[in-house]
């Protein structure tokens, strides 16, 4: 019998101080584009992460909360039918399920 197994997509989370925003990739999730884009607050003293269409439309703004190891907590909760998208902290990378 075999298992069926959800495709992963991994993205490190690589800010450059000289880009602005400091960190920017294209992802796929329920079958569309978006910008993801991460920032850092100087006053919440923690990198927040943006969502945008391709029109430019914010679909959100949260602070970036890592998952550990043995649990998933997911950024975008209820908001996509199929996909997923987490920040993993063990590997400093952005985990998406398409």
């Amino acid at each position: 019998m075999n298992a069926s197994v959800t495709p992963l997509t991994t993205i490190p989370f690589t800010p450059s101080i000289t880009d602005a925003p400091p960190f920017s990739v294209l992802v796929t999730l329920d079958g569309a584009s978006y910008t993801l884009a991460a920032a850092w607050n100087i006053y919440g003293q923690r990198w927040y992460v943006t969502l945008t269409d391709q029109s430019g439309n914010l679909i959100i703004n949260i602070p970036l909360i890592g998952s550990p190891p043995n649990a998933n907590i997911y950024l975008t909760p209820g908001m996509f039918t199929v996909s997923t998208l987490l920040y993993r902290v063990a590997t400093n990378q952005f985990e998406i399920t398409p």
